[in-house]
């Protein structure tokens, strides 16, 4: 564990977890080195501490150092590790970037109750026929922890991601709104129940949560304003043919997300580029908020 990361949760201070994948698998290069060190800057500028999770060499890492942030940005050999990974990452001294699953998994553990991330994994299109689901769902029915996203990725099925987010018991409120975000989008088209206002209501949820002896995740959906969202007709647009492009490359499984979000890339002329790094950076800044807000 970083010493800096280490002394907070020791005096109690408020800190908040960020995965690793985003850098390593989730942003393009040399983008994703300078956005991850912008996020953790904008953490520590509302009064907390970031500590970004990830397996170096063998050794679960919880907040990294300059450098070791820099290699996991920048190594072409750093897996993408969920849950059921981190083992053989350890036992075999991979290295490799946390998922929203693992990442969970390892900040709870750490005593972190708070994290910061891009957009969900959820139940993927067509999953009646491939039950392909991300196991961030299941992990965030069992880890005590605010996560705080813009929705689940939008090249997922929405609709049926939060039908099992239900299922599972895990809490989900719009921040600012009663319609869940579709990541590059303002609005999915689904609505929530729930809608709070402040950091201070979301941290009286989550001690309430403890309190009732309700295990699993809340889930903060914090949408981007309308002006920063990807155009609604691009993005539709984006989004079938790149489906089409995954379908006919006969890309499957846990490749088609960063295939996906790659061709959103490039082919929306770098916009899906400026909404994921908006979303990043005012994720991290209502998780710090929280995270103040709670200590």
């Amino acid at each position: 564990m970083l010493p800096e990361v280490e002394k907070a949760l020791q005096e109690g201070a408020p800190v908040v977890a960020l995965e690793s994948t985003i850098v390593s698998h989730g942003l393009p290069r040399p983008e994703n080195l300078r956005v991850a060190r912008e996020v953790e800057q904008t953490i520590r500028d509302r009064g907390a501490v970031p500590a970004t999770i990830a397996v170096l060499h063998g050794t679960v890492r919880v907040g990294l150092t300059d450098d070791e942030l820099s290699a996991i940005a920048q190594d072409d050999d750093v897996l993408k590790v969920s849950v059921r990974d981190l083992a053989s990452a350890v036992g075999l001294g991979r290295s490799g970037a946390t998922t929203v699953a693992s990442t969970s998994h390892i900040a709870a553990r750490a005593g972190i109750g708070v994290f910061a991330t891009g957009g969900l994994g959820g139940v993927h299109r067509e999953a009646r026929d491939t039950w392909d689901e991300s196991a961030d769902l299941d992990t965030l029915s069992v880890e005590p922890m605010v996560v705080v996203c813009s929705g689940v990725k939008s090249i997922l099925d929405v609709p049926a991601t939060l039908e099992r987010l239900e299922s599972l018991n895990v809490g989900v409120v719009g921040f600012g709104t009663h319609q869940f975000p579709g990541f590059y989008l303002t609005d999915s088209g689904v609505a929530v129940d729930w809608r709070v206002d402040s950091a201070e209501e979301i941290a009286a949820i989550a001690r309430a949560r403890t309190a009732l002896g309700i295990r699993g995740s809340l889930v903060v959906a914090n949408p981007l304003p309308e002006d920063l969202q990807v155009d609604p007709v691009l993005h539709d647009r984006t989004l079938e043919e790149g489906l089409e492009r995954a379908r006919t490359s006969g890309v499957r499984g846990k490749e088609v997300t960063p295939f996906l979000l790659d061709y959103f890339h490039r082919a929306t002329a770098g916009a899906s580029l400026e909404a994921n790094t908006e979303i990043i950076l005012r994720n991290a800044d209502l998780a710090a908020r929280i995270a103040v807000a709670g200590a």
